[in-house]
């Protein structure tokens, strides 16, 4: 692309040497027993995401005249707080236009990184049109969270680390909300080489480069429902289009208790906490939705700042997709010592009750009869096939 130059990225390197963290991969983990599987994990930079590299890189190369007359930006997550960041630390005015809706405590980390906020009545779009106007009217430069070619080029250093400490990596794995992140890394990797393959994701909520990609042109979506929020993007910018189109290989989705099951996955065996975004790589490796068997693959997990106040949610929705948090509908006589016969089956079988509901006047059920809700603890899958089978074999209905 005319707009975008490897030399470009080379030169964000130099820029964020000091500024960004590097992390270096971690692994090779058990998230994929079939693949050798990395984690790149920037949900460890400052600001706990990705997006301080291009904010800054972008930040860094204005003129002296647009740095006096400051940046403006507009988002209700990662973007806001590594524009803010990066502004601050060259000494430059920045405002942030948020939705009235946005979670208190990404306000109150865009302030304490020293920007101005601007909250705006409504919800992102209203945020956007709020920040095009006030640009206008003050000069501000505006800093796009994705189709920019310098915050593109910022965010493409991730590729070029990937590559310098793996050589011989065979894939990388990518969020995808507007497109920045991968057209940054997809543009770095494939140049320094061609033969790696990097594979982008999205949420099944929120397609819309996948659906772009698939229909070869871009498409806007109507409305985006995703745990996922940091890539609950409506439509890819334009010259985050052409990048993919030219230099990813494949774009998939993944649904919401997919996430959340690598969100719990991350948390568990490598101590990270991930995003929704952050953790899409991981969950399209886990879920085997890439050609990933027998192959050295790198998972960039892009960020971390989930709201505590969610994570609960998302880690029971977890446990329940991998099988670790299991209800069972049972159908029984309603006699004596059914109960005590179920627990005696379920402790048997290696399951840890949780609670029971007690249902007698269900309409499934017979006039003499009830139906017990059993939830319980579960090592897998396999051991909730193998509890039902023995619950079956032991003369007990099971319903659900």
């Amino acid at each position: 692309m005319a707009e975008l130059d490897i030399a470009d990225v080379f030169n964000a390197a130099k820029v964020l040497k000091d500024v960004a963290r590097h992390p270096r991969l971690i692994g090779p983990t058990k998230i994929n027993p079939e693949a050798q599987v990395y984690l790149k994990p920037e949900n460890l930079q400052h600001t706990g995401a990705f997006k301080l590299r291009g904010a800054y890189y972008k930040i860094s190369q204005l003129t002296p005249e647009e740095k006096a007359k400051g940046v403006i930006a507009c988002s209700a997550g990662n973007h806001a707080q590594g524009v803010a960041l990066s502004a601050t630390a060259n000494g430059i005015k920045s405002l942030i236009c948020l939705p009235a809706g946005a979670p208190i405590s990404k306000v109150e980390a865009t302030k304490a990184l020293g920007a101005e906020v601007c909250m705006v009545p409504g919800v992102y779009d209203d945020a956007y049109a709020k920040a095009v106007e006030l640009q206008k009217e003050h000069g501000y430069t505006f800093v796009h969270p994705f189709n920019d070619p310098l915050v593109i080029a910022g965010q493409g250093t991730i590729g070029l680390e990937i590559v310098e400490e793996m050589p011989d990596v065979d894939a990388v794995v990518v969020p995808i909300g507007g497109g920045g992140l991968i057209a940054g890394v997809a543009y770095a990797v494939k140049t320094l080489n061609p033969n790696v393959k990097v594979y982008g994701v999205q949420a099944e909520g929120a397609p819309s480069m996948a659906k772009s990609l698939k229909d070869k042109e871009r498409v806007h979506l109507d409305s985006v429902n995703t745990i996922a929020d940091g890539i609950a993007v409506k439509e890819p910018g334009d010259l985050t289009y052409e990048l993919c189109k030219e230099y990813v290989d494949e774009v998939v989705t993944v649904n919401d208790d997919e996430i959340a099951a690598a969100i719990l996955k991350l948390i568990e065996q490598q101590k990270l906490v991930a995003e929704g975004a952050g953790a899409v790589s991981v969950a399209a490796v886990m879920f085997n939705k890439l050609p990933v068997k027998g192959k050295k693959v790198v998972c960039v997990v892009s960020g971390g700042n989930i709201d505590v106040t969610s994570l609960n949610r998302v880690i029971t929705r977890g446990l329940v997709k991998s099988g670790r948090d299991c209800t069972i509908g049972i159908n029984l006589s309603d006699k004596p010592g059914q109960l005590s016969k179920v627990c005696s089956v379920l402790g048997d079988l290696g399951a840890n009750i949780i609670s029971v509901q007690h249902e007698r006047n269900s309409t499934n059920t017979q006039i003499n009869g009830c139906t017990l809700r059993v939830e319980m603890e579960t090592r897998n899958n396999d051991h909730i096939k193998e509890i039902k089978k023995g619950l079956t074999s032991a003369g007990f209905e099971v319903v659900s």
